[in-house]
C-alpha cells in the first residue's frame, strides 16, 4: 500500500536545533509538496534568496495494525543535502537534491502521532555535485517532489529490473531476505484490464527470470506500445508484495554510422531541457512535468530530450515513456569536479540514477560524466562501470566541450558551439571524437552563441531561428553523426555570471512559459503529424533598417505554399527551393516579391519583367548600395531597349515592394497539402487587437497534491497574427478553489505571456484575465480528485 504525505507539512526557512523537538513550530507556515523553499520573481533576483538550511515538519499516524509490518519512506527530490528525523532521532542523510531515497521507519511509535522533521540544505556552498564552483542554472531547494510512505509485509520487493531483447523478457528482482518464495510475472498491454501469467519461479534474494514472448508490439518514437509487467512475490500461497513497471520492447543501438531504434536509423532531434519554471523553480506537480514532454513531442517536433543537466522527474519520463520521446539523462553537474568526497556522491548519483530510471524505455542513454568537465579517467573509468553493472542493457555518453578527450563511454557526446551564423553548423565526426569507431552525437549547439528574446527586433529573431536550422542541416548531411539536442527548450532563470543581468537565459526556442519563438517553428516544421506555416517576416519595411525588407522565410511542412499580394498569386514554393537541402522541410526562402504582376498590371513582356523583378527583388534583399553585379549588369538594357528611366524603376519598387502611398498591402501564404489548402498566415496592418489566453487543461485533478495548469496569453490582430511589440500588462483575478503562482498583473513580453493557476480543492473556479483595452477572457475550471 502506498500513501502519499504532501499534504499538510510545516516549513520555516531558517532551521534551529529545537524545531527537532516538534514543540516550537508555531511560527511555521502550512504549505502542501511540492514546495519550494522561496518564491521569487520572474526576473531581477538574488539566487541566495533560496540558498538557506530550512526546516520541513509532519505528523504520521502510525496504527497498531502496522507494527509487524515494513514501513518505507520515499522522497523523490529533497534539494540538496536533507537529513531526516524521526521523533527526535536522526533516520537518515540524502546528499543528491535530483535522485529519489527510500528510508525503512524501523522505531515508529504505534497507535500515536509520530513526528517527521527533514532539516534540508539548499545552500550552494555544500560539498556535492552540482556545486563547488559557478553553474549556469538556478539549483532551487525545497521537498519539490512527491513523498510518500509504502506499507508493506516484513518480506518484500526492493527492486525489480525489466529488459528484454523484444524476442524475451528478463525479469530481475531483489528480495529484502534470503528466504525462498514464489514469483509470478505477468503481462497485459497498458492500458487493458487481463494479465496474463507468463512464468512462475521460486526466488530467493537475487532472481532472474526469462521467458521468451511471441509477438509483442514494439515500442517506437511513432507507436510507443507499453506493457505492464507485473511482479508477484508469494508465499505459501499468500501474496507479499507487487511491482508493475510500465515497460516498452524496444532495441536501441548507437552505431558507428548512427542511431538504431528497433534496427530502423532514427536521426536523433531534441532539445534540452531544465526542470525549472518561473517563480516555484523546481516544484511543479505531475500536470506540468508531463506537459513539458507533450510540448516537445506535439508542438516542437522533437523525438528526443536531454535531460540537461541532472535527472528529472519521473512524471517527465514516463510521458516520454507514452508518447515516444527519447531521453538522454545525466548525473548532476557543471563542469566542476571536486574533492575526494564529492566524486564518490558522483558515483553514487550514477548509481542511484540507473537504479531508480532504468525501466523507462524512453531512456536510450545514461550520461555519466560531468556536464563539461576535464577528463578525470580514475573518476570516470569507475562511472562507465557503475552504469554498465547497473544496467547493461544501455550505452553511457559524457558531455564534454573539448575535442579528442579521453573516451570511456560507449558513445562520444559533444557539445559543438562552431556555428556562428555564417559558418558550418558542425564539425565533422573525425575532427571531435577521439574514437571514430564509436558513436558520435551532438549535445548543445546555439544557446550562449545567439541569445534571443521573445521580443527582440525581427532580424534577430529570424538569425536565431536560421542558426538552429543550420545546425540540424549540417547534422543531417553527416551520416555518422547520430543525431543532436539543441540549447534549449525554453529560457530559464541562471545566475548573475550568465545570461541577461536580469538572472534569465534567453537561450530557448520557447520563452519561460513555453510560448514559442521564431526558432520553434524549425523544429515544429520537421514534424508531419500536425501542419505548420510561420512566416519570418510581418512584412512592414518599417522593422528593417534602411527599410530594405531583406529575406523572408517560410517555415512549413506542406507540401507547397502559394503567395498571394492582394489576392493576386505571385508565387508557388516547394521543399525543393529550401536552401537547407539536407532537411526534409528545410526554411524556404521567398525571393520574389513580384512574380508576374508586372506583365499583368503593366504591360510588361516577360523579358523586361524578368529583368525589372530582379532588380526590384535585389534592392528589397540587399539594399540599393549592395544589388549583386549580376543584376546591375540587366538595367542597361531596361534603359536602352524598353526605354525605362530610373524614376519609372523608383516608382515601380515604390508601388511593389515599399507599398509607399499606396492602400494596405496584404500578403497571404496558403500552405498546400495533397492539393488541398490546409492553413492560411496573412500579414498586413492589424486594424484591432484582441487578448487570447487558453489553459493547457481545465479539469483539475486534486489528488495526493494539487494540480497546477498552464495558461498562455498573447495579443492577435484581427487575423490570428501575434503582435509582438505588444507590451501591455494584463491583470488577473481568480474565483473558487484555486490561486494563482505568481502575481496577478503580469506584462506581455513579444507580445506574449502566462502564469499559473493552482488548485485549493474540489469545486468550479474560474481566472479572469483583462487589459487596459477592455479586453475580459473567462477560464473556466473543475477540479475533481483524482
Amino acid at each position: 500500500m502506498r500513501m502519499y504525505i504532501n499534504r499538510n507539512w510545516q516549513f520555516v526557512p531558517e532551521f534551529k536545533e529545537d524545531l527537532l523537538q516538534c514543540e516550537n513550530w508555531s511560527e511555521a507556515v502550512n504549505v502542501t509538496l511540492p514546495h519550494t523553499v522561496k518564491e521569487t520573481p520572474f526576473h531581477y533576483f538574488d539566487e541566495h534568496e533560496y540558498q538557506m538550511i530550512s526546516g520541513y515538519h509532519t505528523t504520521l499516524e502510525v496504527p497498531e495494525s502496522w507494527k509487524d509490518k515494513a514501513v518505507l519512506l520515499t522522497f523523490e527530490g529533497a534539494a540538496h543535502v536533507a537529513e531526516v528525523y524521526l521523533n527526535g532521532q536522526m533516520i537518515g542523510r540524502h546528499d543528491c537534491g535530483y535522485t529519489a531515497f527510500t528510508l525503512k521507519l524501523d522505531d515508529l511509535i504505534y497507535g500515536q502521532m509520530n513526528h517527521l522533521v527533514v532539516k534540508l540544505d539548499s545552500r550552494e556552498s555544500v560539498n556535492v555535485p552540482p556545486f563547488g564552483h559557478v553553474i549556469d542554472y538556478m539549483t532551487y531547494g525545497g521537498l519539490y517532489r512527491d513523498v510518500y510512505l509504502e506499507i508493506k509485509e516484513p518480506v518484500y520487493l526492493e527492486d525489480v529490473f525489466v529488459h528484454s531483447d523484444t524476442r524475451s523478457l528478463v525479469c530481475e528482482t531483489t528480495l529484502n531476505t534470503d528466504e525462498t518464495c514464489e514469483l509470478v510475472v505477468s503481462m497485459k498491454k497498458h492500458g487493458t484490464d487481463e494479465y496474463s501469467v507468463l512464468k512462475k519461479e521460486n526466488c530467493r534474494k537475487k532472481h532472474c527470470l526469462e521467458v521468451e514472448l511471441k509477438d509483442v508490439l514494439l515500442w517506437s518514437c511513432e507507436t510507443p506500445h507499453l506493457y505492464d509487467i507485473q511482479a508477484v512475490l508469494k508465499k505459501d500461497g499468500v501474496v507479499l508484495d507487487e511491482k508493475v513497471i510500465v515497460y516498452g520492447f524496444r532495441t536501441a543501438e548507437f552505431k558507428p554510422d548512427g542511431f538504431y531504434l528497433n534496427s530502423k536509423k532514427v536521426r536523433i532531434r531534441g532539445l534540452n531541457r531544465h526542470q525549472s519554471y518561473a517563480y516555484v523553480g523546481y516544484a511543479m506537480p505531475a500536470s506540468m512535468q508531463r506537459l513539458d514532454a507533450d510540448v516537445l513531442k506535439n508542438e516542437l517536433g522533437c523525438n528526443a530530450v536531454r535531460t540537461s543537466h541532472y535527472p528529472q522527474s519521473h512524471d517527465f519520463i514516463a510521458r516520454c515513456d507514452e508518447i515516444g520521446l527519447l531521453v538522454f539523462t545525466e548525473i548532476p553537474g557543471w563542469q566542476h569536479i571536486g574533492d575526494e568526497e564529492w566524486k564518490k556522491q558522483a558515483c553514487e548519483n550514477v548509481k542511484e540514477m540507473v537504479l531508480q530510471y532504468r525501466n523507462h524505455p524512453s531512456i536510450v542513454l545514461w550520461g555519466v560524466r560531468i556536464n563539461e568537465s576535464q577528463d578525470d579517467d580514475e573518476l570516470y573509468r569507475k562511472t562507465n562501470e557503475i552504469a554498465h553493472r547497473y544496467d547493461p542493457t544501455r550505452p553511457t555518453g559524457g558531455v564534454r566541450n573539448f575535442k579528442k578527450s579521453h573516451l570511456f563511454e560507449d558513445v562520444y557526446t559533444y557539445n559543438d558551439f562552431v556555428h556562428e551564423g555564417n559558418n558550418i553548423g558542425v564539425e565533422p565526426k573525425k575532427k571531435v571524437t577521439s574514437d571514430r569507431n564509436k558513436p558520435y552525437l551532438v549535445t548543445e549547439y546555439n544557446g550562449h552563441m545567439f541569445p534571443t528574446k521573445s521580443f527582440d527586433r525581427e532580424p534577430h529573431r529570424m538569425q536565431h531561428a536560421l542558426r538552429h536550422a543550420k545546425v540540424l542541416n549540417d547534422v543531417a548531411s553527416h551520416d555518422d553523426i547520430c543525431g543532436s539536442f539543441g540549447w534549449c527548450m525554453a529560457d530559464y532563470n541562471t545566475h548573475q555570471d550568465f545570461g541577461s543581468t536580469d538572472r534569465i537565459c534567453y537561450h530557448g526556442v520557447l520563452d519561460m512559459f513555453r510560448n514559442p519563438k521564431m526558432a520553434a517553428a524549425v523544429y515544429a516544421s520537421q514534424a508531419d503529424d500536425r501542419i505548420v506555416l510561420k512566416t519570418s517576416s510581418c512584412m512592414e519595411i518599417g522593422e528593417y533598417p534602411g527599410s530594405t525588407l531583406g529575406t523572408t522565410y517560410l517555415f512549413t511542412n506542406a507540401d507547397s505554399v502559394k503567395m498571394y499580394k492582394n489576392d493576386k498569386f505571385v508565387k508557388e514554393y516547394t521543399a525543393s527551393d529550401s536552401p537547407y537541402s539536407s532537411l526534409k522541410h528545410g526554411p524556404i526562402a521567398v525571393d520574389d516579391l513580384v512574380g508576374d504582376l508586372l506583365v499583368s498590371e503593366e504591360g510588361f513582356t516577360k523579358d523586361q519583367s524578368d529583368r525589372t523583378k530582379a532588380l526590384l527583388n535585389a534592392v528589397a534583399t540587399y539594399g540599393m548600395a549592395h544589388v549583386p553585379l549580376s543584376v546591375y549588369l540587366k538595367v542597361p538594357k531596361l534603359l536602352l531597349k524598353y526605354k525605362m528611366t530610373i524614376e519609372q524603376m523608383t516608382a515601380l519598387y515604390t508601388k511593389y515592394i515599399g507599398n509607399w502611398g499606396e492602400s494596405a498591402v496584404e500578403y497571404r501564404f496558403d500552405a498546400i497539402k495533397e492539393g488541398q489548402v490546409v492553413k492560411s498566415v496573412v500579414k498586413a496592418p492589424m486594424k484591432t487587437c484582441q487578448l487570447e489566453a487558453e489553459a493547457d487543461h481545465t479539469e483539475l485533478k486534486d489528488g495526493h497534491s494539487y494540480d497546477v495548469a498552464l495558461v498562455r496569453m498573447r495579443m492577435v490582430s484581427e487575423r490570428g497574427v501575434t503582435l509582438q511589440f505588444s507590451h501591455e500588462p494584463v491583470f488577473l483575478k481568480t474565483e473558487g478553489p484555486i490561486e494563482l503562482i505568481g502575481p496577478s498583473c503580469v506584462v506581455l513580453q513579444g507580445g506574449m505571456a502566462g502564469t499559473y493557476v493552482r488548485s485549493l480543492g474540489k469545486g468550479s473556479s474560474r481566472l479572469i484575465l483583462s487589459d487596459q483595452r477592455n479586453h475580459e477572457i473567462l477560464i473556466e475550471f473543475e477540479n475533481k480528485g483524482e
